[in-house]
């Protein structure tokens, strides 16, 4: 029985890391992709849009927005788009941002490149920030029979705040 106990308990602690990295292999709700390049582009299926959403915590003090709203893309080209993020308070503050894609289908064809989201940020007091994605739509995407009619995907990012141990940044 303690064996037993212990098992358990072994597998509530791993679970979380196992749960992430099944999402991040399988694009399972929505979780995207992280890559070194995009494959170039393939016109011959056409574009998609990509809608960019932006939320923030009620517990940190930001404005949080995207630079533009929507993009077309084409499947396989490289994309760089812009959110901007401003700390509304005097005093510095650290955020981390979590994403996902939808429809959810989609998750395992939208690669990251380069984004805030990989590492928390800190703004001083008042400032703002231009944060970078970049990104790509795999062209398997046109592939696949149940993301094949997709003509439109949703970014969206929420930032919540990072506790420093009281130091303030």
């Amino acid at each position: 029985m303690a064996m037993m106990g212990l098992l358990m308990l072994g597998l509530a602690f791993a679970s979380v890391p196992l749960y992430r990295i099944f999402c991040q292999v399988t694009g399972y709700g929505g979780t995207t992709q992280r890559a070194e390049a995009a494959p170039g582009a393939q016109l011959a299926e056409g574009k998609i849009g990509v809608r960019f959403d932006a939320n923030v915590s009620t517990t940190l003090p930001w404005k949080f927005e995207p630079v533009q709203e929507r993009v077309q893309v084409v499947p396989g080209a490289s994309t760089k788009i812009l959110y901007r993020a401003t700390n509304m308070v005097a005093r510095p503050t650290t955020g981390q941002a979590v994403f996902n894609v939808s429809p959810a289908e989609v998750g395992k064809y939208f690669s990251k490149i380069e984004c805030f989201c990989f590492t928390e940020q800190t703004l001083r007091g008042g400032q703002t920030v231009d944060m970078p994605v970049v990104f790509f739509v795999d062209p398997k995407v046109r592939e696949d029979a149940d993301t094949k009619g997709i003509d439109e995907i949703t970014l969206s990012y929420t930032f919540y705040p990072v506790e420093t141990g009281g130091s303030g940044s």
